[in-house]
């Protein structure tokens, strides 16, 4: 059995489909594709493909993930290209590798977000982020299945800036043109209970009262191990294009005895 590891993103309008739309969507772009797909076991067979840490509905990403087995070999590149013409405009798969290591969840422990506030003033964003980074403890509330819960959103947050760039990874017919723009980067660690964009803005307002007037057009660009060294957000993927590029040990000997 071989398993394929698939880097597709949410972008534009689609931003707006849920998780199981896209699960639907994916599912008949496998049939679509004529992906030689495996099944589970039992009653009500299906294909095994394992979703990783999906972002939010409403929320854009360039890094999301998945997983699937399929019961005969395929180019990665060959069966990216065909999902891809098999999913809608937006729902774009830009990376597939072959599955060479083990535990593609255990390795998105953090993400980079980019966070655009149409009719905020950067200063005032500015003086807002530093606020939120100068506390200790940020209290939000979330609304849940079990009621409303209130946690520290702060000790999640690994950075958080204002930035002074114009140029976002949000699609141009989603925002105004005319208006003062904040542009933030978040870099947060998955933690329980989750800390998502919208917890960060609440902190936002709650530290230093920041309301912007529109939604904010909220955009994942990134998701991985965080590199304490570093302080970045490392690809999933290397490690299964590391071990495809590696040589194998018969290679390793073969090469040993020619040079002998």
């Amino acid at each position: 059995m071989q398993r394929i590891r698939l880097r597709y993103t949410k972008r534009g309008r689609l931003r707006f489909t849920s998780h199981r739309d896209f699960q639907r969507a994916f599912e008949r772009a496998l049939r679509r594709a004529e992906v030689p797909m495996a099944y589970s076991a039992g009653f009500t067979p299906h294909p095994k493909v394992s979703y990783a840490n999906a972002a939010p509905t409403g929320t854009g990403s360039e890094a999301e993930y998945l997983e699937i087995a399929l019961t005969e070999a395929r180019d990665p590149e060959q069966l990216r290209v065909l999902l891809d013409e098999s999913l809608p405009a937006g729902l774009d798969v830009i990376e597939a590798v072959e599955a060479r290591t083990s535990g593609l969840a255990d390795r998105l422990t953090a993400s980079v977000w980019e966070l655009r506030l149409d009719g905020v003033d950067p200063a005032d964003a500015e003086r807002a982020v530093a606020a939120f980074n100068a506390a200790e403890v940020v209290e939000v509330q979330r609304m849940t299945k079990n009621g409303l819960r209130t946690f520290d959103a702060r000790p999640a947050v690994v950075d958080l800036q204002s930035t002074n760039g114009t140029e976002t990874h949000s699609s141009a017919a989603d925002r105004p043109t005319d208006q003062p723009c904040a542009i933030l980067r978040l870099v947060v660690r998955h933690v329980t209970p989750a800390v998502r964009p919208d917890d960060v803005l609440s902190g936002l307002r709650a530290v230093a009262d920041l309301a912007p007037p529109v939604p904010a057009a909220v955009t994942r660009l990134a998701q991985g191990l965080f590199d304490e060294e570093t302080g970045t957000v490392t690809d999933p993927l290397a490690p299964d294009r590391e071990a495809a590029t590696a040589p194998t040990e018969a290679e390793t000997a073969a090469a040993a005895a020619a040079s002998a």
